[in-house]
């Protein structure tokens, strides 16, 4: 690759945020051990090798981040959760905002804060199509292949390197195919990904270079494909499940798959998780929900979801946990943020909300409550299927 000097902006809060944790109340600063100190903790009752996640904004909700005087976003964050994934901090516009310029002082934010509270941390996402800062748009439109690969490599190496040994697994491709009703059906998003498109005569060869940009600059982290309408057998996942043959034949470092599961009660719900997330670890690959949340059509005029709304919402979450117990290979189980007012679902979903498993008020749903049954009944360390 060739390597240009540049300047990187790295405006590091982590110094300031790890503080001593003697302020903070035993519920919140213990680490994820699975004693029955706390029975109403997701992070104290799933079995110890399953990570049980929440997307969370660093930028927004972790940056005056106190050990002694967490808000009480903080204190459920800290208490429920062993995992987090940054929902915005880590892409492309939010730590690469100009060609030389890299700034992590919202991410380092998270990291400190999940460090404070005894959690680990998955990275998201390094190759998308979206969110890319407007530099990428604008340059791509004339890159050569050479060029966007240039770009990609600094990037991930970059990016990567900087939270070398903070991140157990990293989504390095996120959302790289189309779906079947998009024109032209399940096929690698060469149009809308500009580093793709550069390299459209063989875009998978720089997908796999990306995953061993990434192992390069940390062979600790898994390293995952991730994506939407990824969670049961049908085009989209016999795609996926066809290219990580190929990249592990490649010998391709890749280690792990991801269903995002943001799911809808407009439509059904797809009871092939289990056995999609199977064959995937048949091939040796980590499998995990990502970013899941389920998201309740409500009526105008209407504050709130019916009493069957609630019960099926709570229902789809305990399944798609269920299928993350029931298969040995699933490492992590992420909601896709709360309470409510963070949600992303109603700027995105008109007419859909009430997608998380807290109140606004912190008061945990019945969705709450299912997956924290479910995971008591897993047994500690092994979980029911091993």
């Amino acid at each position: 690759m060739r390597r240009s000097m540049r300047s990187i902006l790295t405006v590091t809060a982590a110094a300031a945020l790890l503080l001593p944790l003697c302020g903070v109340s035993a519920a919140y600063a213990s680490p994820p051990g699975h004693s029955d100190a706390d029975k109403s903790a997701l992070r104290n009752q799933a079995p110890r090798d399953l990570a049980i996640g929440s997307a969370v904004w660093g930028q927004k909700q972790l940056m005056a981040y106190d050990p002694a005087a967490p808000t009480e976003y903080q204190q459920v964050l800290g208490a429920q959760f062993s995992s987090l994934t940054p929902e915005n901090d880590m892409k492309w516009d939010a730590v690469h905002p100009a060609p030389d310029v890299y700034d992590f002082a919202s991410a380092d934010a998270l990291v400190a804060y999940a460090k404070a509270n005894h959690q680990q941390v998955r990275g998201h996402t390094l190759l998308w199509h979206s969110q890319n800062p407007a530099w990428v748009t604008e340059a791509s439109k004339t890159w050569t292949c050479d060029q966007a690969r240039d770009v990609l490599e600094d990037h991930i190496r970059t990016v990567v390197g900087h939270f070398k040994g903070e991140i157990y697994e990293w989504d390095v491709a996120n959302e790289i195919f189309q779906d079947t009703w998009d024109n032209g059906g399940v096929k690698l998003r060469t149009e809308a990904n500009p580093f793709f498109k550069a390299c459209s005569d063989d875009p998978v060869a720089l997908l796999e270079d990306a995953f061993r940009w990434a192992h390069d600059a940390d062979p600790d982290a898994v390293l995952f494909l991730n994506d939407y309408n990824a969670e049961g057998i049908n085009e989209k996942t016999d795609a996926y499940y066809a290219l990580a043959q190929r990249m592990l034949a490649d010998g391709t470092p890749l280690g792990g798959f991801g269903a995002q599961a943001h799911l809808s009660l407009q439509y059904g719900f797809d009871t092939t998780l289990q056995a999609n997330f199977e064959r995937f670890a048949a091939l040796g690959l980590q499998v995990a929900v990502t970013e899941a949340d389920v998201r309740i059509p409500l009526l105008e005029g209407e504050t709130g979801p019916t009493p069957e709304q609630v019960a099926t919402q709570a229902e789809r979450y305990d399944g798609l946990l269920q299928a993350c117990l029931n298969v040995k290979a699933c490492s992590s189980f992420t909601v896709w943020g709360f309470p409510d007012a963070n949600s992303w679902v109603p700027d995105v979903f008109p007419g859909e909300g009430w997608a998380t498993i807290f109140e606004d008020d912190y008061s945990p749903k019945p969705a709450f409550d299912a997956m924290l049954e479910s995971l008591h009944d897993a047994t500690p360390g092994t979980s029911p299927r091993r």
